[in-house]
């Protein structure tokens, strides 16, 4: 059942883009969902973005629709409907030690937008490697984070495209995946999050890097729905996305074609 949240805070990302912090005190990982829900007009599913433990979550909206246009005309000291969390998130714990790459694309930032936090506080930040791309300068999310985060992990951030006389990297994620530093590529876990080609080539990249299949993850988290395995939207094969996932090591994923 939907259970009612307070609007704590709204950032404006881009036009379309902004994160909303919700009220939340129960236990929740990066990658999980929640269904938001807006009384007539239905219900949208989004991946948590971020993460005060008993305190709240960030949902971070992308304003496509009809459900996320009523969102959006929602904001700090007013409610949502939500439910969940939903799916097996990211168990951060798994990328804490050790080497770890993270690779996302555009609102694929959000899912990991956690899972960094965790990297950079960790106690060998030197060993994370983050990349991270957008379509355009314009298009940025948590860009206050993007500056924060270079200070601590290894992070490269790109643009697929940008106007002349921009100063930081023009290219896709995949440009920067083979120049990766990594001491011992057989023992680096990595996820990947972003666009189906994106992932698709990343995670070729980072195999012939030397990574194995079984350290590699991704998140099918585009493939959400319904939340409880019953409209049938995000099942792939046998798979249910939402009650088998969004999280899957790539040995498994790399066998839902759909």
């Amino acid at each position: 059942m939907p259970f009612s949240s307070k609007v704590l805070k709204v950032v404006r990302h881009t036009e379309k883009e902004y994160t909303f912090r919700m009220a939340f005190g129960g236990e929740v990982r990066p990658s999980q969902f929640f269904e938001v829900s807006v009384p007539k007009y239905g219900e949208a599913p989004i991946s948590v973005s971020g993460i005060v433990p008993g305190e709240s979550v960030d949902l971070t909206i992308r304003r496509v629709g009809v459900v996320t246009n009523e969102v959006f005309e929602a904001y700090e000291g007013q409610s949502l409907l939500l439910r969940g969390p939903y799916g097996n998130g990211f168990e951060v714990e798994r990328y804490v030690d050790g080497e770890c790459v993270v690779v996302a694309g555009g609102t694929g930032v959000s899912p990991v937008r956690g899972v960094v936090e965790a990297l950079a506080a960790s106690a060998t930040p030197q060993d994370k490697h983050v990349i991270v791309g957008f379509r355009s300068p314009n298009d940025l999310l948590f860009r206050d984070d993007l500056a924060r985060w270079e200070n601590l992990v290894d992070l490269i951030l790109t643009v697929d495209g940008a106007p002349e006389g921009y100063q930081g990297n023009v290219g896709l994620v995949t440009k920067f995946i083979p120049g990766l530093p990594l001491r011992d590529p057989s023992t680096t876990q990595a996820i990947v999050v972003g666009p189906p080609p994106m992932m698709r080539f990343s995670v070729k990249g980072l195999l012939e890097l030397g990574l194995a299949e079984e350290y590699i993850w991704v998140s099918q988290e585009r493939k959400m729905c319904c939340g409880l395995g019953k409209c049938g939207h995000c099942r792939i094969g046998e798979k249910y996305v939402c009650l088998d996932g969004p999280v899957f090591n790539y040995t498994q994923s790399k066998q839902l074609l759909d």
